[in-house]
């Protein structure tokens, strides 16, 4: 049978990917073949939405490779008019208005991936040197219109993406672009609102960090080493291009190092109304019942509308009430909400409305039963709420956490260890220290005022202690019925020994002696720790009696310290940083417990274990630890292969006599207990 002769357009249908090179080459000569296929792709196309059950196979695969011949013409089609666009046949707005739209309506998602990469690359060309106002303008609006058109179409996602990308890059910076992100905040579908919200959570961080990626990456091109690589290379005309561009961007780049930094407001700070986007917010996607949101959405919206009320100082009373039904160490995510609402909270916040939302969280959290974990994140949410705003803690509430739940918490948490009945607690006075320091200060700058030396001088020390005995007269009254002062003995008469030189007792020196004790090395670790603990007991503590006056002022003193503190950790969090999780959580995250933590856990207090080994792995180290050898087979075991090669050849070429031989000679050696006969040992 002959070979089937093939006609022009049988081989032009045969071989729709030559045709494709070809057009790609000489477009104008295959003109007529492309309009061909096109007219086939269109006729194909009407015939299978006519009646699509009907197609056959052949039908279907050739309707198929049509599709595919036609569809590499999309990417072509874009970047001729992003050609022309570099050619400035046409303008940005132009082809900006031309490709939008396909971007929005087509499925294709290479297309889409092709069409958001020209649409940004463009965009960032167009404001490179100048802010392109008009430019931005244009398609800010077009943006805008996209998302308030239809709140429900998922179409808005783009705008989303590319205000977003823009906003990172520093290239829209104004309100305008904020008033987008707030539209799609306030949008109906879940996509949308969700890329919103997440842009006012984290645009600005974003935007930090893509600033401080482009800075790094700034100066890489080393120019001494460029010009070293021209004077012993070839130079050619690519090779001066390349360090032509290389000295101008280096240039560029330390321009733009030594221009003043751009002022960027974060997105909070732009909005127009603050007060109203929050309520509409709270209103639309938490309080609503026909809100579709998921409880991570809910959360990210909370956690938005939090940021704008602490911010702003904003007054939504309904949203505090909102917190109730969440404030349970079983609620997900716990730590969330009580981070929002710590953010939400402010000096203009009624303080009746804070009380039961404290008085809940220190119910739930700060309570006998409950782990040091939950405690912790309870006291953590309770101060950062009595911080923002102190009149929320009522008497009561504050006595019981201080005195009752928190030192409860503090034994379960091994801080605080749990005393017997009638047991002391040993130490000094919490916060002595302040009390000596200002004694110190007090006293320095009265002898300042008296034209006096600071140090004081031994003549001078009595009239110091009849000024402290005036402090007494506070008490005086309210003790009537005492007898008066109780005669002491004075210190002189009590002597106490503190000499080095003092030797132990004969007998006592005789049994260390004994018993292979140190008694200097013993003598010279108790004075160690006899002066560390001199050290940490005041001089106030140990040479005067403390006065009424005295504790009055100690614990002014006290208080004045922890303010101190606590407004020193609120100065160093800035006020645009939000209140995280983990901060509420603390050093003890409310978490499930990893497999090695478990692990260690039930390792705790079952002492030093080795890890499991066998039976023969536990006498190979035994041997080892003796100093034994190994034995034979052990030996034959790590024995090089190239070593074995012989006895294996040797073992193939045995005779049936031979084998038997060998393996009776080895039964017995055995009965016998090896070749030397240690059966009997």
């Amino acid at each position: 049978m002959g070979k089937k002769r093939v006609g022009a357009l049988e081989k032009v249908d045969a071989d729709l990917p030559n045709l494709q090179y070809k057009i790609r080459r000489d477009p104008k000569s295959y003109y007529e073949e492309f309009r061909m296929q096109f007219d086939q792709y269109q006729t194909q196309r009407d015939i299978f939405l006519a009646s699509p059950t009907s197609a056959t196979s052949n039908g279907i695969v050739s309707f198929r490779d049509l599709i595919d011949f036609v569809a590499h013409l999309r990417e072509k089609i874009v970047g001729s008019l992003v050609l022309l666009r570099k050619k400035e046949i046409i303008d940005s707005t132009e082809l900006l208005n031309t490709l939008f739209p396909i971007l929005v309506a087509t499925p294709s998602k290479t297309l889409r991936t092709l069409l958001f990469q020209k649409i940004l690359g463009d965009l960032k060309s167009s404001n490179s040197k100048t802010k392109n106002h008009k430019l931005n303008r244009t398609i800010q609006t077009a943006l805008y219109n996209l998302l308030t058109s239809d709140r429900a179409s998922p179409k808005g996602l783009w705008a989303v993406k590319i205000t977003r990308e823009l906003w990172k890059r520093q290239i829209w910076t104004d309100s305008k672009a904020v008033e987008i992100m707030k539209e799609a905040a306030l949008a109906d579908n879940e996509k949308v609102i969700g890329g919103g919200v997440r842009f006012f959570l984290g645009g600005d961080k974003e935007r930090e960090e893509y600033e401080d990626e482009s800075s790094d990456d700034d100066g890489g091109i080393d120019i001494g080493k460029l010009k070293h690589q021209a004077l012993i290379n070839k130079k050619t005309k690519k090779k001066v291009k390349v360090m032509e561009k290389a000295v101008e961007k280096v240039k560029k780049d330390h321009k733009k190092k030594n221009a003043p930094h751009p002022l960027n407001f974060s997105a909070l700070h732009l909005l127009h109304d603050p007060q109203g986007f929050a309520e509409s917010l709270f209103h639309k996607h938490l309080q609503s019942s026909k809100s579709k949101l998921n409880l991570e959405q809910k959360l990210l919206v909370l956690q938005l509308v939090s940021r704008l009320v602490g911010l702003h100082q904003l007054t939504i009373i309904s949203l505090y009430s909102y917190f109730i039904k969440y404030l349970t160490p079983r609620q997900p995510s716990v730590t969330s909400f009580l981070a929002s609402l710590a953010q939400s909270t402010h000096k203009f916040v009624p303080p009746d409305v804070l009380e039961p939302l404290i008085q809940k969280i220190a119910n739930e959290f700060v309570s006998e039963a409950s782990a040091p974990e939950v405690a912790s994140a309870g006291l953590n949410a309770i101060r950062e709420i009595c911080v923002r705003q102190p009149m929320a803690m009522n008497d009561t509430l504050l006595q019981d956490l201080v005195i009752g739940k928190a030192a409860t918490m503090g034994i379960k948490s091994g801080a605080i260890q749990q005393r017997r009945f009638g047991e002391e607690d040993t130490g000094g006075i919490e916060g002595l220290e302040l009390l000596e320091e200002w004694k110190e200060a007090e006293r320095k700058r009265k002898r300042i005022e008296r034209g006096l030396p600071e140090e004081i001088g031994s003549d001078e020390e009595e009239e110091e202690s009849e000024a402290d005995d005036q402090d007494w007269e506070v008490a005086s009254n309210s003790s009537s019925d005492s007898g008066g002062w109780i005669n002491v003995e004075s210190d002189a008469e009590i002597e106490i020994s503190d000499s080095d030189d003092d030797e132990p007792a004969p007998k006592k020196a005789k049994i260390e002696k004994e018993k292979g004790i140190d008694t200097p090395a013993g003598d010279e670790e108790k004075e160690n720790a006899e002066k560390a603990l001199e050290s940490k007991i005041s001089k106030l503590a140990t040479t005067k009696i403390l006065t009424p006056a005295d504790l009055a002022k100690l614990q002014e003193l006290r208080i004045e310290a922890a303010l101190s503190k606590l407004w020193a950790e609120m100065m160093a969090r800035h006020a645009d940083d939000a209140l995280t999780a983990e901060q509420i959580e603390g050093f003890s995250k409310l978490r499930k417990s990893t497999k090695e933590e478990k692990i260690a856990l039930a390792r705790e207090g079952k002492g030093d274990r080795s890890e499991h080994k066998s039976t023969q792995a536990l006498r190979r180290d035994k041997k080892d630890a003796e100093g034994k050898s190994t034995t034979n087979k052990e030996k034959a075991r790590k024995k090089n292969f190239l070593m074995t090669l012989g006895k294996a050849k040797h073992k193939q070429k045995r005779s049936l006599v031979e084998t038997r031989r060998v393996l009776k000679g080895h039964i017995e050696r055995a009965k016998r207990g090896g070749k030397r006969g240690n059966l009997g040992i």
